[in-house]
C-alpha cells in the first residue's frame, strides 16, 4: 500500500491542483499537509491581513477535502521538519508539492530532496508538480539570456506556447485516519513552538487536538489589526468571484479596467497570490475571441511575467534591476504624509486609504501612487514597496516588486522617467471624483471640477475642504526635480 503527502503552500485549492491530482492518481492514501511556517511568520512578509486570508483558505480547503473524504493534517514550525515527522508517521512512500519561484521556495524543495536522499533514507518519492504559473520559467528564454526584460516579446512567446490542460478536481481523497503511532515522536517536533500543534506525540490526552491538527487564531500567528474591507478568501469565493468576472464584467474590460470607481477589473489577485484558483484555470476559461478577454490574458501574462523576473533576480525585492544611480531623499514626514492619505492630491489619497481600509488598491491607483512616492518625492522605491506589503491581501514578492521597480523606472520600463500627472490621471480615471469621494469624505462637497485640484476652488469650496491639506509638493517643482536628479 503506497501513501503521498501532499505539501500545500501557496496553492490552496482542489481544483487543478497537479501535485494533489497526481498524488491521487498514483497512491493507495493520501495525507495533505498545510505547515503555517514560523520562518515566514516571523517575517515581515507575515502581515495580518495576508494571514487573515490565509486562515480562511486553510479553512475552506479543509472542508473541501472532507467533502472529498480527506483531510487536511495542519502543522506550525518548519516545514521541511514537519514534512519528516509526517513522513514517519503515515509511512509515506511519495511527497507531491507545486513548485515555486522564489529563493525561500527553491531552498524549500532542496532541503526536502535532501531530507528524502538522507534521513528518510532514499524511501519518500519527492515529485514536483506546475502550479504556481501558468508557465514555468525555465520553459521561456530569448535568445542570447536566461530570462525576459521586456514585456512585448514575452508576451509574443508565452501567448504562443503550449498551455497545459486544466486538472479536474479529484473525486475522492483517501486520506487514512491519522492515529498515533510509536514512530511518531522525533527531535524536530520537539523543538516546535511550544503553543503550536505540531508535536506529535505517541501518548495524547483525551482533550488534546486529533492529530489532523487545529486550526491556529489568527491572533496565535500575527499582531496588528486587520483592515475592515477586507475581500473574503478561500477557494470557495474564488471560484465565485470568477464565474462573475466571466459572466459579463469581463468583456468590458478594456473599457473599465483603468476607472477607478468601477468594480472593472476581476479582483482575482489575492486568490491568485494564495492559489485559492489557478492562473491555467482563469487562462483557459479566456475567449480570445470576445472583448475584453484579450487585455484580460495579458494581466496574466503580466503574472508569470514577474514571476520568471523574480526566478532570474532572487534580489528583485532589494537591487534595482536596472539602476539609476538614485540618491533618494530622506522625507520621513512626506512619507508618513503619503502613507496616511494626507498628500493634499486627491487622488494619491484615495489610494492610499483604500490600502489601508480594504487592504487592497486598484492597479491603476497603485501606478499613481508609486509615480507620486518614488517620483514627486523622489524617496526609494523599498519604502513604498513594503509600505504595500505591509497592508495588501494580494502582496506578492514577483508582482508587488516587480511593479514597484516598473514605476520607479528601476526595473523594466522602457521609460524609467516617465512621471504621472496627479491631477490628470484622477480627472481621466476618475472624472466625475467618485473614487476620491468614497475614501476622501472632506472633500464631499467640492464640486466636480476641482475634486482632483481642490486648492483651485473658491473660498466657499475650500472651506468645505478645510480639514484637508494643500499640496506637500508642487507637480511642476517636483518634475524638474526628479528629471535633473536622473539627469534626463
Amino acid at each position: 500500500m503506497t501513501t503521498a503527502i501532499v505539501l500545500f503552500t501557496r496553492d490552496l485549492r482542489v481544483h487543478d491542483h497537479p501535485a494533489l491530482a497526481a498524488a491521487c492518481r498514483e497512491a493507495d492514501r493520501v495525507v495533505p499537509l498545510f505547515v503555517f511556517d514560523d520562518a515566514i511568520l516571523r517575517s515581515r512578509y507575515a502581515a495580518p491581513n495576508r494571514v487573515s486570508a490565509l486562515l480562511d483558505s486553510v479553512r475552506d480547503l479543509r472542508r473541501r477535502l472532507q467533502e472529498r473524504g480527506g483531510d487536511l493534517v495542519i502543522r506550525r514550525g518548519d516545514p521541511v521538519e514537519q514534512v519528516h515527522d509526517l513522513a514517519i508517521e503515515v509511512a509515506a512512500d511519495q511527497l507531491h508539492l507545486s513548485s515555486d519561484v522564489s529563493a525561500y521556495a527553491d531552498r524549500r524543495e532542496q532541503r526536502l530532496r535532501t531530507l528524502a536522499r538522507g534521513p528518510l533514507g532514499g524511501r519518500l518519492a519527492v515529485q514536483v508538480h506546475p502550479g504556481i504559473v501558468q508557465i514555468p520559467p525555465d520553459d521561456l528564454a530569448p535568445s542570447g539570456g536566461d530570462h525576459f526584460k521586456v514585456f512585448s516579446p514575452y508576451w509574443r512567446r508565452w501567448v504562443a506556447a503550449d498551455h497545459r490542460a486544466p486538472e479536474p478536481a479529484p473525486s475522492r481523497v483517501s486520506t487514512p485516519p491519522l492515529t498515533p503511532t510509536s514512530t511518531s515522536t522525533s527531535t524536530s517536533a520537539s523543538t516546535a513552538n511550544s503553543t503550536s500543534t505540531s508535536a506529535s506525540t505517541s501518548t495524547r490526552a483525551p482533550d488534546d487536538p486529533p492529530l489532523a491538527g487545529a486550526l491556529p487564531a489568527l491572533e496565535e500567528l500575527t499582531d496588528g489589526p486587520t483592515a475592515p474591507g477586507l475581500p473574503p478568501a478561500g477557494e470557495t469565493a474564488a471560484r465565485e468571484r470568477a464565474d462573475l468576472w466571466f459572466d459579463g464584467p469581463i468583456d468590458a474590460y478594456d473599457d473599465t479596467r483603468n476607472h477607478l470607481a468601477e468594480d472593472g477589473t476581476s479582483r482575482l489577485s489575492p486568490h491568485l497570490h494564495l492559489g485559492t484558483i489557478s492562473v491555467a484555470e482563469l487562462v483557459a476559461r479566456v475567449d480570445r475571441t470576445r472583448p475584453g478577454q484579450e487585455a484580460f490574458l495579458q494581466e496574466l501574462c503580466w503574472r508569470d511575467f514577474n514571476h520568471q523576473l523574480l526566478a532570474a533576480r532572487p534580489d528583485l525585492t532589494h537591487a534595482d534591476v536596472r539602476t539609476q544611480g538614485d540618491a533618494w531623499r530622506d522625507e520621513q514626514d512626506a512619507v508618513e504624509a503619503w502613507q496616511d492619505g494626507l498628500t493634499g492630491y486627491p487622488v494619491v489619497d484615495a489610494g492610499m486609504r483604500q490600502l489601508r481600509h480594504d487592504g487592497w488598491m486598484h492597479n491603476r491607483a497603485r501606478m499613481i501612487v508609486a509615480s507620486f512616492l518614488t517620483k514627486h518625492l523622489y524617496v526609494d522605491w523599498r519604502v513604498g514597496a513594503w509600505h504595500f506589503m505591509d497592508h495588501l491581501v494580494d502582496g506578492d514578492l514577483a508582482n508587488n516588486f516587480g511593479q514597484w521597480q516598473w514605476t520607479a523606472g528601476t526595473g523594466t520600463d522602457s521609460r524609467p522617467n516617465r512621471m504621472f500627472n496627479p491631477v490628470t490621471q484622477g480627472q481621466r480615471h476618475d472624472p466625475d471624483g467618485s473614487y476620491v469621494r468614497a475614501y476622501v469624505p472632506e472633500l464631499a462637497e467640492v464640486d466636480d471640477a476641482h475634486i482632483h485640484a481642490p486648492w483651485e476652488a473658491d473660498d466657499t469650496l475650500l472651506r468645505a475642504a478645510s480639514d484637508y491639506p494643500p499640496p506637500i509638493v508642487d507637480h511642476r517643482e517636483a518634475r524638474e526635480r526628479f528629471l535633473s536628479a536622473r539627469g534626463a
